[in-house]
């Protein structure tokens, strides 16, 4: 047996992670992030989405610490009271913006804490509404939004077209924003620095935690960069094989309530002092 780091909170990636496909957090998820509390483990999420779209899981979940949303666009209490953000500068997310509407590609808007679409009948709209539990903006021209944007977001069920916008839009853009896909449907375009990597570098200054007592879990390719930040990672069993490449361990699928069973096996079980 290998000595065990001191793991002193956890930081979770949310859709594919810490939810089923069908966005339900699970009973035993619930219970899990309870005992990491009683243990004095702290909990925290990081995700894509928006600050508002991550509101139902504070109550159930015991949330006291930070949430980041954007990738790390923006840092709030639970009660959404903003800590710290990062926007896209107005020029980069234009050019973002000429680089999808060239290629056909649905695009979404989050700025001045809204969800601000052009085309309400475009793909995953209805999707989206229902992760985040709120409403788009529908307007006809994005306007002053763009001085201010938080995530532009291309949408396409192209998934191959997407990867290759992707390379595309991370190369236009250079070192001026951050580019990722979050789901295979979506490419996500923020501040450079609000990318997860960075993201828990901050969360765990906000939280008082030393980063290498952070343990990270999470399934999508945009999780890649928190993994690089910690060394006890953990990549979700429905992650892609150059994800789970990346992390230190790997559990069941979120559809088998892999997140639980991360959290009881590595966290919660076993002598303190070893590694399973």
């Amino acid at each position: 047996m290998v000595p065990r780091p001191r793991i002193s909170a956890l930081i979770s990636d949310v859709d594919g992670t810490l939810v089923t496909t069908a966005k339900v957090l699970t009973q035993r998820a619930k219970e899990a992030v309870a005992e990491l509390h009683a243990r004095g483990i702290a909990f925290a999420i990081v995700s894509a989405r928006p600050p508002e779209g991550m509101r139902m899981f504070v109550e159930p979940l015991g949330l006291s610490r930070v949430m980041a949303g954007f990738n790390g666009g923006a840092y709030v209490r639970p009660d959404l009271t903003l800590l710290e953000e990062r926007v896209l500068p107005p020029d980069v997310a234009r050019r973002a913006l000429d680089f999808l509407d060239d290629r056909r590609v649905d695009a979404w808007v989050f700025a001045h804490g809204r969800w601000i679409i052009r085309n309400p009948k475009g793909p995953r709209v209805d999707h989206e509404a229902m992760t985040v539990q709120f409403a788009p903006t529908v307007v006809s021209d994005f306007g002053a939004a763009l001085d201010a944007v938080h995530k532009m977001v291309g949408v396409s069920d192209d998934h191959d077209m997407l990867a290759r916008c992707e390379t595309e839009l991370q190369g236009l853009l250079g070192r001026s924003a951050a580019v990722a896909r979050s789901q295979p449907y979506y490419l996500d375009a923020t501040h450079p620095d609000a990318n997860k990597g960075v993201a828990v570098r901050t969360m765990a200054t906000l939280m008082g935690v030393p980063l290498e007592e952070v343990a990270v879990i999470g399934d999508g390719l945009n999780d890649i960069a928190m993994f690089a930040q910690c060394p006890f990672s953990i990549a979700m069993g429905n992650a892609s094989d150059e994800v789970k490449a990346k992390a230190r361990f790997v559990t069941a699928s979120n559809e088998e309530d892999g997140f639980a069973l991360a959290v009881e096996r590595y966290l919660l079980s076993g002598d303190p002092e070893s590694m399973p």
